[in-house]
């Protein structure tokens, strides 16, 4: 089970003079992650380092701390904390007391898992897109079930025959949805994958 943030959070800790801000948010896209950096990052602090993780594709940044102990620890806080669809952000002020490389580690990983168990969390639903279409005389049928298993319409389109839906819906009830879809169309319906995996 993985989970999102609802909204930003964030966490400030003194560590041996060496003050860090973590500020944590939801991303749905690369960019997004990239522009919350730009806007949050502190250019008279000593570092900016950052992490995000979405999906299967992850990113992080030491900011001039020796490598290994920045980004990567607040990517190990992100995945620790069950988290995905999520950037951090830790600022530091260097305070006049080195902390090592161990010291760097333990500093930047607990002050981004600190503030991600402080965020209010979301739970990420497994989703699935579904391109399903049905005759005229079908349609009210199929739409008044839609709205029982949490299908989202993302798509609609009309022709002389009847209508053909783009849904997205929560992939626990793809085969149910597919077999009530195929009853009430009696097997004449459209139905299909398009994003469905090699």
């Amino acid at each position: 089970m993985s989970y999102t943030l609802s909204g930003q959070a964030s966490y400030q800790e003194d560590i041996r003079k060496s003050r860090f801000l973590a500020l944590a948010a939801p991303i749905m896209t690369v960019d997004e992650a990239l522009r919350f950096f730009a806007e949050h990052a502190v250019p008279d602090a000593t570092h900016n380092c950052w992490a995000f993780k979405l999906g299967q594709v992850y990113r992080f940044n030491d900011d001039g701390e020796p490598g290994g102990t920045a980004g990567r620890p607040i990517l190990q806080a992100i995945e620790g904390q069950g988290c995905d669809r999520v950037a951090v952000l830790v600022i530091r002020w260097f305070g006049g007391v080195k902390l090592g490389t161990g010291g760097l580690v333990r500093a930047y990983s607990g002050v981004a898992a600190h503030c991600l168990r402080l965020a209010e969390k979301i739970e990420l639903v497994d989703e699935v897109r579904v391109r399903c279409g049905c005759v005229f005389s079908d349609m009210a049928r199929v739409q008044s079930r839609m709205q029982g298993c949490d299908a989202r319409i993302v798509h609609e389109q009309f022709d002389e025959t009847g209508v053909q839906w783009d849904l997205i819906l929560p992939r626990a009830q793809l085969e149910v949805w597919e077999e009530t879809f195929r009853n009430l169309t009696r097997g004449q319906g459209i139905w299909a994958l398009p994003d469905a995996p090699d």
